[in-house]
């Protein structure tokens, strides 16, 4: 596969790797961008972080591209945050897109070991707002009572459709296991000889699942 994709081996003898496919770096740095700015913004409307502190941050950001006149007429936090943050992101992947051109020859040759953020000109300002966000964000009171609700859910779906998959492989399943598995979609109802791969397989619709779906889903089985 690695070979079709035209990638460039870094490994010898048995081991097998590559360097990175080219579009990794810019996939990477769509994910990067995004999610610091937008949960940055997120942390700012739910009064995590405030506005006259969070404008110290972005406005670095977006110093060479904002129009004064237009964000003056914003009356609403939530609009003038927005409008910082669609120009921040564009920001930033413009500046991505420099450092990809720039180090277009490198990347082709599997010899830019580094995120394109990493090399950007904006990462003292991405590093503040990650910092900031790890501190008055992500160790939220709010967040971490919803990161333990998560991770309760997950183990709760995992725990009850491996369950039913797996008793009525054996031949044993109760009319719970029964009723469960009727909500597990036709496509996922395959045949799985091996402990593992029934457990990969469930694990695997398991991840599949959107927030809401597996709200859904959890609602139905807890109750």
């Amino acid at each position: 596969m690695g070979q079709e994709l035209g990638l460039i081996p870094n490994k010898s003898g048995n081991d097998i790797g590559f360097e990175r496919h080219p579009l990794a770096y810019l996939v990477e740095a769509a994910d990067d961008i995004c999610y610091t700015i937008i949960d940055f913004e997120d942390g700012i409307n739910l009064g995590l972080v405030s506005e006259d502190f969070a404008l110290e941050y972005l406005i670095k950001l977006v110093k060479d591209t904002i129009d004064i006149a237009k964000y003056q007429t914003l009356t609403t936090k939530e609009d003038r945050i927005s409008y910082l943050r669609a120009l921040a992101i564009g920001n930033l992947i413009n500046d991505a897109v420099r450092i990809f051109i720039e180090n277009e020859e490198d990347i082709l040759q599997g010899k830019f070991p580094y995120a394109l953020t990493d090399k950007s000109k904006y990462k003292a300002q991405i590093d503040d707002i990650i910092n900031l966000s790890v501190k008055n964000i992500y160790q939220s009171r709010e967040v971490i009572e919803k990161e333990i609700s998560g991770y309760q859910m997950i183990n709760n779906l995992l725990d009850k459709f491996i369950t039913a998959f797996n008793n009525n492989y054996e031949g044993k399943a109760s009319n719970y296991d029964k009723l469960v598995l009727k909500i597990l979609p036709e496509k996922h109802h395959l045949e799985k000889e091996n402990l593992y791969e029934r457990l990969l397989h469930i694990c695997h619709f398991v991840s599949m699942l959107t927030d809401g779906k597996a709200l859904i889903y959890n609602k139905i089985i807890s109750s």
